[in-house]
């Protein structure tokens, strides 16, 4: 079953030159749907959902979603799902994909998008080749998630009954091909806001209380604790990061340097496979925080006061090797010349919600390299591997 690897390519280069950073998928979508119809599925078949109404932060659109009826001798066959993301980090707007050889560049100093262009090319490739050869294949639904790259919200926020209930799934998201991700970590994703007190710094800095002071000493207990970057405690093994500082704009401080700061946020996130540690170490950022705001105080004998919020991004998951979907994935990257590395994931994938929502979900590269960076590149013969393994994915008996 040969894939038309020069149209795949012309793909994937058509999608490059789309920009739709995370939360702003309309454009990227719109083009996706216009190059199913061309490859032979019918509109109604193609449709957006809604999840874009229940995800907290602004998206342009839901999630596009494609039935493919089954074909041939395994019509009635379960449903199985084949899915991507179609976002892509905001470091990628103004890309202008070049081939090189066989590889495709970035002309422009941004980050290319093939996290994951490359997924769309895929999929879209899969429906293509599955309509143009007429081979027999089970029903399948191939879904593009909106907003991964900014917490997986389009995975999280789709409804099941959209899906037409599939027995496994397989998704398109990282380097090679020929790695089978089965698991991955979870995270929580948490903000503190600092409050301290205001005061003029040169005349009267002992009547203020410094939310800086209070941040620097609690970071200094996580660090001295051993609870930031990688984490390992006994047997258990997790990561953390603090991330964006900012001040508080139109508050009394602002951005002077002579007033003792009286607001600091801070952003950070805590991961682990261990579904309880990542937790143990959210819970030890909160309690250095607030033992931190209880130290710092002023003349008068008054303290700062943090307010700590932690939400789960995503939970970590690690499926049986014994499960139909990871048997079916190795066979397939056998199949095509492949050689199956069966791993985990330090960062979070759609996946993750979908075995939560309780479809078992294999993740495989599709030849991204370096993603998020202004360094990406795709290497095409991952690509065309990856193209071909969805098809062998697809027509499996």
């Amino acid at each position: 079953m040969p894939v038309d690897t020069k149209a795949a390519t012309d793909r994937l280069m058509r999608f490059l030159a789309v920009e739709g950073v995370t939360g702003q998928e309309a454009a990227i979508g719109r083009e996706l749907t216009a190059a199913l119809k061309e490859a032979g599925v019918p509109a109604k078949a193609i449709r957006l959902d809604d999840a874009n109404t229940r995800i907290p932060v602004p998206t342009e659109t839901g999630n596009l979603i494609v039935d493919l009826p089954g074909r041939g001798a395994l019509h009635n066959q379960p449903r199985i799902m084949f899915m991507t993301h179609m976002d892509t980090v905001p470091l990628c707007a103004g890309a202008k994909p070049k081939k090189s050889g066989r590889k495709i560049v970035n002309e422009a100093k941004t980050a290319l998008g093939g996290d994951n262009r490359c997924g769309c090319g895929v999929l879209v490739t899969l429906a293509a080749e599955l309509e143009k050869q007429k081979l027999d294949h089970p029903p399948i639904t191939l879904l593009f998630c909106v907003r991964e790259e900014s917490g997986l919200y389009g995975a999280r926020h789709v409804k099941l009954d959209e899906l037409g209930s599939p027995v496994m799934a397989f998704n398109y998201d990282g380097g090679s091909a020929s790695n089978v991700v089965i698991g991955a970590v979870g995270a929580d994703r948490w903000t503190v806001e600092i409050f301290g007190r205001a005061s003029h710094a040169g005349v009267a800095p002992e009547r203020g209380i410094s939310s800086t002071m209070i941040m620097a000493l609690a970071l200094t207990e996580v660090k001295s604790g051993g609870w930031f970057g990688k984490v390992v405690k006994g047997k258990r093994q997790g990561t953390s990061n603090v991330g964006p500082v900012t001040g508080g704009e139109g508050r009394p401080a602002g951005d002077a340097t002579n007033v003792v700061t009286d607001y600091v946020h801070v952003r950070g996130e805590c991961r682990s496979h261990d579904g309880k540690f990542f937790k143990e170490i959210t819970k030890a950022y909160k309690a250095a925080f607030e033992k931190a705001a209880k130290k710092v105080t002023n003349a008068q004998g008054k303290s700062g006061k943090v307010k700590f919020k932690a939400e789960t991004d995503y939970y970590p998951f690690r499926m049986k090797d014994s499960q139909p979907v990871i048997k079916r994935a190795v066979e397939a990257v056998s199949a095509v010349g492949g050689t199956p590395n069966v791993r985990t994931a330090n960062g979070g994938l759609d996946a993750n919600w979908m075995v939560r929502h309780g479809i078992p979900t294999v993740t495989f590269g599709a030849g991204q390299n370096e993603a998020h960076t202004i360094d990406e590149w795709i290497n095409l013969d991952e690509y065309d591997r990856a193209c071909a393994l969805a098809l062998q994915l697809a027509t499996t008996r």
